[in-house]
């Protein structure tokens, strides 16, 4: 399937699902985009419920009927495999989002002559497992493009395909008006991510640095925001164990993040692995003074430390307990972070992103090398 290079595309996004995280944060925000450019647009997933509202003029398709394979991601295959069979379904473009999926989308692709982006939505360090690895070895190099979200990435998969690309996450929530201290901002420390993968994001060591800093602060509280019915029992027992579950609050899946954001006063991301945490740019662009831990990639690619936000060293609990007790502390810190913070976000717009992840889509159509 061929297109001039400025004509309308038929993209496809595949997706394992669109219950609530940051990939498909992403892809839901990349779906609009692309069909506010006047492209046809269909999101694509194997399994799950949704938890994002689309423009009606995205395509959801769902192809998770289950076959005889006790499998999620072969049940997807074989679905997928059956739908692209026909070809008026098939796409210009399709791109595949988190980790696995790239064992759906490549194999998919060059079977029915589709181009294939595959994105890592974190770092190589963080997902290294035998599967992936064959994924990556024998799977990315066959893809039309690689995109990931960090520098730290690009050497370990140019290895594997030179048509390797940088693309930030997009913060797409507007930046408050008046972003200065607001009065009625609530003592809270908000931390958002999936609670069934609390170890990556840190929520078990989170709690515990919480039964710190509200001995001395005991008018502060700690709100979880994030789905995941196993996590969220393990860190409602763990708060129990510590002796915090009246000063936390988990929310569940909740799809007013952003007003959330703007009345509290400090975002905190406990992460041991990200790839490049789309919620800081949330928090920053809604005044929440932002405190992070150093880990490998993404946070440093966005904050300025003491500048816009506070870097703390990577799992140095005792040191983010003594940061954040400065941060709940020193209202003009907060406030000058709070005041910095907007000038980060120019270069993670989603114009910006939109318009990179467009010219990757025509770039690879055009059989063209991409160079960042």
């Amino acid at each position: 399937m061929s297109t001039k290079a400025l004509d309308p595309l038929k993209i496809d996004f595949l997706i394992c699902s669109m219950e609530g995280g940051g990939a498909q944060r992403v892809v839901s925000n990349l779906a609009h985009y692309m069909v506010g450019r006047g492209h046809t647009v269909r999101i694509i997933t194997l399994w799950g419920p949704d938890h994002y509202e689309l423009d009606e003029r995205i395509e959801r398709i769902r192809l998770h009927k289950k076959k005889f394979l006790n499998s999620k991601l072969l049940n997807g295959f074989l679905n997928f495999l059956a739908f692209y069979k026909k070809k008026g379904n098939r796409p210009h473009v399709l791109s595949s989002h988190i980790d696995l999926y790239g064992f759906v989308s490549i194999p998919i692709g060059k079977i029915y002559n589709i181009k294939v982006t595959v994105s890592e939505h974190s770092n190589h360090l963080a997902l290294n497992n035998r599967l992936q690895r064959i994924i990556w070895d024998y799977l990315y190099p066959k893809a039309d493009a690689v995109t990931i979200l960090t520098e730290f990435d690009k050497e370990f998969f140019m290895e594997r395909n030179k048509n390797t690309i940088v693309v930030p996450n997009p913060c797409t929530f507007p930046v408050l008006d008046n972003i200065s201290m607001n009065a009625d901002r609530a003592k809270e420390i908000v931390a958002i991510g999936g609670l069934d993968r609390y170890t990556i994001k840190g929520f078990d060591n989170l709690l515990l640095i919480a039964k710190k800093i509200f001995e001395k602060n005991p008018e502060w509280r700690l709100k979880i925001v994030g789905g995941g019915d196993t996590g969220m029992k393990f860190l409602k027992d763990e708060a129990e164990r510590l002796g915090v579950a009246d000063k936390v609050e988990f929310t569940g899946y909740r799809n007013d993040v952003n007003e959330i954001l703007a009345n509290s006063e400090i975002f905190v991301l406990s992460s041991r692995f990200e790839g490049l945490p789309m919620v800081i740019l949330e928090a920053m662009s809604q005044g929440a003074a932002c405190i992070s831990y150093d880990c490998i990639s993404g946070p440093s690619d966005i904050i300025s430390h003491n500048h816009d936000g506070l870097l703390v060293e990577d799992q140095n609990i005792e040191a983010m307990v003594a940061q954040l007790h400065e941060l709940m502390n020193n209202d003009a810190l907060r406030e000058k972070l709070r005041k910095n913070a907007p000038k980060a976000l120019g270069r993670f717009s989603m114009e910006k992103v939109g318009q990179q992840w467009e010219g990757i889509f025509y770039n690879i159509l055009n059989k063209a090398i991409i160079k960042k």
